[in-house]
């Protein structure tokens, strides 16, 4: 029973402290409010909030109770779509805090061919991710 208890407290406290690592990375970047400046749908906060913890909500409780999701190619797409969107937003949100490019650009001189190096990083990911889901994931 104790250790029971135990696990049930490693286990909200470890969900607490990734959960809220996870809400200052995203405050942090300012993905939410450049998402809804860019798009003009700031008068629908509410609903960004509720579809992030809705989100993370499901996603965990789907991967911890291992369920299989039987879904078409026609559904399994526009996830993917959606998944690597979110992957691809929070690379550039980062890297746009950090100012990467600018700085790398600058100390290899380059700067000059700033798209060209943006648009190498771009097809690299792309090709790469075919590469991987080609080859490895069948």
């Amino acid at each position: 029973m104790l250790t029971n208890l135990l696990v049930i407290f490693l286990g909200l406290a470890g969900g607490l402290a990734v959960g809220s690592g996870f809400v200052a990375f995203l405050s942090v970047l300012g993905i939410i409010p450049r998402l809804m400046q860019l798009t003009k749908t700031g008068h629908r906060m509410h609903q960004y909030e509720w579809a992030i913890v809705s989100g993370a909500l499901c996603s965990t409780w789907i991967g911890l109770r291992s369920i299989p999701l039987y879904m078409g190619i026609w559904v399994t797409i526009p996830v993917g779509l959606f998944c690597g969107m979110f992957i691809g937003m929070l690379a550039a949100a980062l890297t746009e805090v950090l100012n990467v490019f600018p700085i790398l650009a600058k100390r290899i001189g380059i700067e000059a061919q700033m798209i060209g190096l943006l648009m190498a990083i771009v097809f690299g990911k792309v090709l790469g991710s075919l590469f991987h889901w080609i080859i490895f994931v069948k």
